[in-house]
């Protein structure tokens, strides 16, 4: 007995130790916690930055990067292009700040911050892979515009000043609807059986009103939770999946909702040789189209279309859009 009774002791001493270590790698503030000098500091920079990125400003928004940040800054340039009209005379007003400190001295493979009291409804965690050793500062920002509302995540790098290091821009709204229609429709598919309609329409509510891939808190568990009950085996989450159609057997690889304008598109890109005959890349989309629309009618519903995408390993691809009305 006392045998058993001191190797669960060592047992449980070398977790706490393990436990502490790994504890001890990493250290998370919230906005609360922060002295009043730091926290004016990251948030004041946030609100630079922000402003930068609404006037469009790609040049000197890469200029205040980190430099591997500005070395790849070709999505970020890209989605301020897309929303430049959308974001102009947004003003912004911070939801959230945390600060992260990464010690060591090699990339930490995967970094664990846990932030506020757990079990609390504030508890907020993230996880990060290879996350060089630093310190960070994240700040979330709700962005209004005459347009439409944004939801804007910013990460911040302590290199002896604030740098931009990560940045997330997601639009409040869809086809003209915000995530709060989308998940009332998703409930509603959800209620009626039609648990495709649901996913796509819940997978969109999460994308508008999460902030970003790896942060976790009690309502967003919570959504996902939900969001769970739905997730439809068939979808090719794991790789391909195969869909028989006019003979052949496509190997689907990416299928999600899409706004176009004011209307909601399905998107089905499959797997192509070669999309160079357009003749033959046209036919095969078709076919994807009508037998996506066959195997599942519920689409007819919650879609005013489907845009079919054949792609080559290069990336290289060619698109066909049907309306569902024309759908035979």
């Amino acid at each position: 007995m006392i045998r058993r009774s001191l190797v669960l002791v060592l047992l449980l001493s070398a977790w706490a130790a393990w436990a502490q270590a790994g504890a001890g790698d990493t250290a998370c503030s919230t906005r609360e916690e922060m002295g009043a000098a730091l926290r004016s500091s990251i948030e004041n920079t946030a609100q630079h930055l922000t402003s930068v990125a609404v006037q469009g400003d790609v040049f000197n928004l890469r200029q205040t990067s980190t430099a591997s940040l500005a070395n790849d800054f070709g999505s970020i340039e890209a989605i301020l292009g897309e929303h430049k009209a959308n974001l102009a005379g947004a003003s912004a007003s911070i939801r959230n700040a945390f600060l992260l400190d990464a010690k060591g001295t090699q990339p930490l493979e995967r970094a664990k911050f846990l932030c506020g009291i757990i079990n609390s409804p504030d508890y907020t965690e993230f996880n990060i892979t290879n996350l060089p050793p630093g310190r960070y500062a994240i700040v979330i920002e709700d962005l209004t515009s005459p347009k439409m509302p944004f939801l804007l995540t910013q990460i911040l790098k302590d290199e002896g000043g604030w740098k931009l290091a990560g940045f997330y821009l997601k639009a409040g709204m869809l086809a003209g609807h915000d995530a709060q229609w989308f998940l009332q429709k998703a409930r509603d598919f959800k209620a009626r059986g039609q648990t495709h309609n649901a996913w796509f329409y819940y997978l969109a509510a999460w994308n508008m009103t999460s902030p970003v891939s790896f942060m976790s808190t009690r309502p967003g568990d919570k959504f996902l939770d939900e969001m769970a009950q739905v997730r439809p085996e068939d979808l090719p989450f794991n790789g391909p999946v195969d869909l028989p159609a006019a003979g052949k057997i496509f190997k689907v690889t990416y299928v999600d909702l899409v706004p176009l304008g004011n209307d909601l598109y399905l998107l089905v890109k499959y797997q192509s040789s070669d999309v160079s005959n357009t003749q033959q890349a046209y036919s095969d989309n078709l076919n994807v189209i009508k037998a996506v629309t066959t195997k599942y009618p519920e689409y007819r519903e919650a879609f005013t279309g489907v845009v079919a995408r054949a792609t080559e390993p290069s990336g290289r691809d060619y698109g066909s859009m049907l309306a569902m009305k024309d759908v035979k």
